[in-house]
């Protein structure tokens, strides 16, 4: 089946190879952009540039969710070969080139440029089908059809959860030698189960090409979850937690049984009486041991290897 699969997956990258970006025969995919139908070109599948229309140049990031890197075979967990989590980023492309969505945006841009676009089908399209992984780059979880989405998917092994479901998905990594200017060098995470992310700071340098990997402390979710209902039934904090929903209770438990640490979004007012509700349900035995796992992995190669004739020869592997 793993043969056959990732012969199929070569044609799905063959179907891709048509066009190039740039060429004048790049599809187009139809995206009602605030109101206004709009022809863009997907260049992968959580981002497009525009092709006509009032904002016509511009490009585009959609925000809630991140596809598998297209640059190369960089991701790798579970039972996975990297090239096969490469062809599942490629299928990405090929699901919303092929979609017609509606997207809004306050027309903000992110550290690239790019203007945020939230894109609520295309989303739960991709992640119902394995296809992309919730995701926001705060400690905020992801909207709640989002984890719905990825949920039914992990549950019937769709996509790219077809061979292990990890903890984080590791989306980048930065070598320390980047920016010496800088004390700490970070890798960043995006929890499975929330969609928040988490950085991994760090003062290593790493080799082009080496695939880097970050153990996971985790916790039995049934028994966490269990342990958010307790904290929010708390009297003495019951009226102040319930203006949050059931998700963000449950984050806020399942990363302080993981790590100690409070999401940020968490008023500075109840910090001190969470953390000793949650002591306290730690010490009754509440979320059960603390064990670590082996975590996703990703492999480094610096922005400027990616793509051209310099390109690093790794990412040409199958």
């Amino acid at each position: 089946m793993r043969g056959a699969s990732i012969q199929g997956a070569l044609l799905v990258a063959a179907a891709l190879a048509w066009t190039t970006p740039g060429s004048a025969e790049e599809p187009t995919t139809r995206v009602v952009l605030n109101g206004v139908p709009t022809p863009v070109f997907f260049n992968d599948g959580d981002s497009f540039r525009v092709l006509g229309g009032p904002l016509a140049g511009t490009t585009a990031r959609l925000a809630g969710f991140n596809t598998l890197e297209s640059f190369g075979p960089v991701h790798r967990w579970g039972e996975w070969h990297a090239y096969e989590l490469y062809i599942m980023a490629k299928m990405a492309t090929l699901n919303a080139r092929r979609g017609s969505w509606h997207c809004t945006s306050d027309l903000g841009r992110d550290g690239y440029g790019r203007i945020l676009w939230v894109c609520p089908d295309l989303a739960v399209d991709h992640l119902s089908k394995g296809l992309a992984h919730t995701m926001n780059v705060d400690d905020e979880p992801a909207r709640a059809e989002y984890i719905a989405a990825q949920r039914l998917a992990i549950a019937e092994h769709r996509g790219m959860w077809a061979h292990g479901v990890p903890e984080f998905v590791l989306t980048s990594a930065h070598s320390a030698d980047e920016d010496p200017s800088r004390e700490f060098a970070y890798d960043r995470r995006v929890s499975v189960r929330y969609g928040h992310s988490e950085s991994v700071r760090h003062q290593t340098t790493y080799l082009e090409c080496q695939m880097v990997c970050h153990d996971e402390n985790t916790v039995d979710a049934a028994r966490s979850d269990v342990a958010a209902g307790r904290l929010l039934e708390t009297p003495s904090l019951n009226a102040q937690l319930a203006r949050f929903d059931t998700i963000h209770i449950g984050q806020l438990a399942w990363r302080w049984a993981r790590t100690h640490e409070l999401p940020s979004w968490l008023p500075q007012d109840l910090r001190a009486g969470v953390t000793a509700r949650l002591t306290e349900l730690e010490r009754e035995g509440a979320f059960g041991p603390v064990t670590t796992q082996p975590g996703a992995c990703f492999r480094y190669v610096s922005f400027t290897r990616r793509y051209g004739a310099g390109r690093a020869t790794c990412l040409d592997q199958h």
